[in-house]
């Protein structure tokens, strides 16, 4: 291995030489305390620390890192605490998730630093939503983001780098090749000889690296990152290294070629890093022996610290609170009486203008949202006003930009993210469950993401536009779930998704878009997320249901003047309002729950099982409720009639009202 110093001083060499030896001495003392079973698992990175270690010292301290499994000196470069990192490792209270996630599966804003989760590919993305927010702010920074050979198969690594190359983010894309996905070699992961081939396919620079040469990864990213603060792009980094260890330490080596470890041995990134310094000079044995004693003692210290550092306590309030961010919600009231004629499209976009003139840090992201002004022309003249900077046409690529929307978040902006159909938001599923849902909760960061799902039946569209997924989200904590039935719930609910600093999906339904207007509120006023609306009064039924669902049940109660319901929106569906639902069931004794979706598993289930296992007593008729039938939504207007629940509502209505 050839080392050039180019012009680096011997403090800059010396400073190198400390920053990579450290988290190889770290690992040397984790292995021992796995072996004796006080360390539950572990990732090496031996053999790989010049990466890690020469990309952070080459960036600013204020510049974000998005790690792997392998980037130890990431943290310790950025002088993480290094008790709270044996303590995030061993599940303590004190480490960065409160022993709620494990190893390297955490961020830290203090030390700018966000780790992966175990899907591995969705990090690329997010930081690309940081690189896009110090962009929107003029900030001459970048970002880098790790991954593993193995991870450029995922659609994450196309999607990110798709987006940053089309976008100009300033983002740097470091891809460690150490040969193994696990345990499956390169040439069973894909056919290209060089994985920085692939930065030819998005049109932007790559640049192949010795991977255990710290003196070249520090150097090219140096440069790079001086280059894209003052021109911003995309750029794509293969490291080439190895991997001395297993995937992690219970899956051994064995199926590596023992001659690799012979090949790779001689290229050991500290050792012959360190031999270089002696033979020019920078370092000599006296010195070394020094600087190994020093960092050996301070990580001895740091686990004795960590060992007596007290483990989580089952707190189950404290666990609830931290699922989502902190937010004191206080309804907004029109300030004056100036109303408009409003159709349920026209409050959506009027609530969106209102929320990009009051936050200014507010990104729109959606495919055709710009000059096109959408699918449904939601956003129709937003570019003259806001510009193409905050309302963005996105590639077809729903993860990628959920995960932007995220980092967005981090980097302290905004963001909406406009689902085309609510069907096509399986392509982003991972980054909204286990990326904006859990991060709060992981380790403090909020989501503050609004994703807009134009959804429901009804126009004949078939079973890729026509899809009723809200119950796919009312599973997961983390997340808030609206779904407003008419303009001026619309347009309050909207806003009060944008106040909100956690993640809200919000449902609007595409028939009620051109079909139900009203007069409404001209100015700024929020609808409280998790109230709902009690639409009718009456003694003889309780009909809870919200979306279409609401407006079935006045028409069908139209039918029955002898009769009144009580008809509740729900307005809100995470969280749902079990007090408005418990008053009113417990004064009329007869309830039928009812949505568009699909019967099983549907949201109707929940709550009438809630309402089964709380209010029995105050019930004169078994709990009823209704759905669409359990198959795709047919395209034919005949069938999907069928499909819908409404006759079937009519019927449970006049059995229980006959109960």
């Amino acid at each position: 291995m050839q080392f050039n110093r180019r012009h680096y001083t011997d403090e800059t060499l010396v400073k190198l030489y400390k920053a990579i030896l450290k988290p190889r001495l770290i690992e040397e003392k984790m292995l021992i305390l796995l072996r004796q079973g006080k360390v539950s698992k572990w990732f090496s990175g031996i053999g790989q620390e010049a990466i890690s270690v020469g990309t952070t010292e080459a960036l600013r301290q204020d510049e974000y890192v998005m790690t792997m499994h392998r980037n130890l000196g990431v943290f310790t470069s950025r002088n993480v605490p290094l008790y709270k990192l044996i303590a995030q490792w061993q599940g303590k209270i004190t480490g960065y998730t409160k022993g709620r996630d494990r190893s390297f599966h955490f961020g830290t804003n203090e030390h700018h630093i966000v780790g992966m989760i175990s899907h591995l590919g969705p990090q690329l993305a997010v930081a690309g939503g940081i690189g896009l927010a110090d962009l929107l702010r003029n900030d001459k920074k970048v970002t880098l983001a790790f991954t593993g050979d193995g991870a450029t198969s995922e659609g994450d690594f196309h999607e990110a780098l798709n987006v940053a190359a089309v976008w100009n983010l300033p983002v740097i894309f470091v891809i460690e090749n150490n040969g193994y996905g696990l345990s499956t070699p390169n040439n069973e992961q894909f056919k290209c000889e060089r994985l920085v081939d692939k930065a030819l396919g998005y049109g932007i620079k790559g640049i192949q690296v010795d991977g255990n040469n710290i003196l070249d990864v520090y150097d090219t990213v140096y440069n790079l990152a001086e280059m894209m603060r003052h021109d911003p792009q995309p750029v794509l980094i293969e490291a080439l290294t190895f991997r001395m260890r297993g995937h992690e330490e219970a899956s051994g080596v064995k199926y590596v070629p023992k001659e690799l470890f012979e090949e790779w041995g001689q290229k050991d990134p500290i050792g012959t890093y360190e031999n270089y310094l002696l033979e020019i000079g920078v370092l000599n044995p006296e010195t070394v022996e020094k600087i190994r004693a020093e960092i050996k003692l301070e990580i001895d210290e740091a686990v004795k610290v960590a060992f007596a550092e007290p483990e989580p306590v089952a707190d189950l309030q404290g666990e609830m609170n931290d699922v989502y961010a902190p937010f004191e919600q206080v309804e907004i009231r029109p300030e004056t009486d100036h109303k408009a004629e409003k159709r349920y499209i026209d409050a959506i976009s009027d609530g969106m203008r209102l929320a990009m003139r009051k936050h200014p840090n507010l990104v729109l992201m959606g495919q055709d949202i710009a000059e096109y002004g959408g699918a449904f022309k939601v956003t129709e003249n937003f570019v003259s006003e806001f510009g193409k900077g905050r309302v963005r046409n996105t590639p077809l690529c729903e993860s990628a930009i959920v995960g932007i929307g995220l980092g967005l978040s981090i980097g302290k902006a905004k963001a909406m993210v406009e689902m085309q159909f609510a069907d096509f938001v399986t392509c982003g599923f991972n980054q909204i469950i286990n990326n904006l849902a859990k991060t709060h909760y992981r380790w403090g960061q909020n989501a503050d993401v609004v994703v807009r799902m134009p959804t429901g039946a009804g126009t004949a569209a078939g079973p890729f536009h026509s899809q009723s997924n809200e119950a796919w989200f009312f599973h997961t904590p983390g997340l808030k779930v609206v779904y407003p039935s008419n303009p001026y719930d619309a347009k309050g609910l909207l806003l009060a998704a944008f106040d909100d600093p956690n993640p809200v999906m919000y449902f609007e339904h595409k028939g009620l878009y051109r079909t139900l207007s009203a007069e409404i509120s001209e100015d700024y006023y929020t609808v409280p997320i998790g109230k709902a609306n009690l639409v009718t009064k009456g003694k003889d039924l309780t009909i809870v249901t919200y979306g279409m669902g609401v407006h079935w049940a006045k028409e069908i109660m139209e039918q029955y003047p002898d009769y009144q319901a009580d008809i509740i929106d729900l307005r809100s569906l995470l969280p749902w309002d079990s007090e408005a639902v418990a008053e009113s069931v417990k004064k009329t004794g007869k309830v039928l729950v009812c949505h568009e979706d699909s019967l099983t598993g549907g949201i109707a289930g929940e709550i009438a099982s809630w309402i089964g296992e709380n209010l029995f007593q105050y019930l004169d008729a078994p709990v009823m409720r209704e759905g669409a039938l359990d198959m795709p939504i047919p395209f034919s207007p005949v069938l999907e009639k069928m499909f819908l629940p409404k006759e079937r509502i009519k019927a449970k209505i006049q059995t229980l009202l006959e109960y």
